[in-house]
């Protein structure tokens, strides 16, 4: 490995490690401010019905699953044509850590939020400016200059 090589890579890491820190920091101030829609059907209500309001749109999974796919596939189509950033994320069990959801059933038999779907709203009357929310998009379009249009992430357990 050379030094430039060496250098990049250490490079690259502290900047995902700053985008997962930035995401989770995003993810957090949404839900306490009620800018999150979590959920595969209930993102794509909201995006029928208001996609101006959406600045960010994670999709999540850890593994292929096929109608997952073709949903995600479908969404992010739909955020390509109305301009949301969209990323995808490996990590269930440490996004659920984030948002404070169960990511098992509890002992009554209750399912968890389906968390392969969560989008980051901006809504007129609260404002989502943030650092973190500054991050994320540059992030995005970072990887969208470089072909990658939908960038992926790798949330770690702590």
């Amino acid at each position: 490995m050379t030094l430039e090589e060496l250098v990049g890579s250490n490079i690259t890491e502290k900047k995902m490690e700053t985008v997962n820190q930035a995401l989770e920091e995003l993810l957090v101030a949404a839900q306490q401010q009620d800018c999150l829609t979590v959920g595969v059907y209930e993102s794509a209500k909201l995006m029928n019905v208001d996609p101006d309001s959406v600045v960010l749109c994670v999709l999540a999974t850890d593994e292929d699953v096929i109608p997952l796919q073709i949903h995600f596939t479908l969404i992010q189509a739909f955020c390509c044509d109305n301009d949301i950033n969209i990323l995808r994320v490996s990590g269930m069990r440490r996004l659920a850590q984030v948002l404070g959801e169960p990511s098992t059933a509890d002992s009554n038999g209750n399912e968890p939020n389906d968390l392969h779907c969560i989008l980051v709203t901006n809504t007129q009357c609260q404002s989502l400016k943030c650092q973190a929310l500054q991050d994320v998009g540059n992030y995005c379009e970072e990887s969208r200059c470089k072909n990658q249009w939908v960038p992926y992430l790798s949330l770690q357990e702590r």
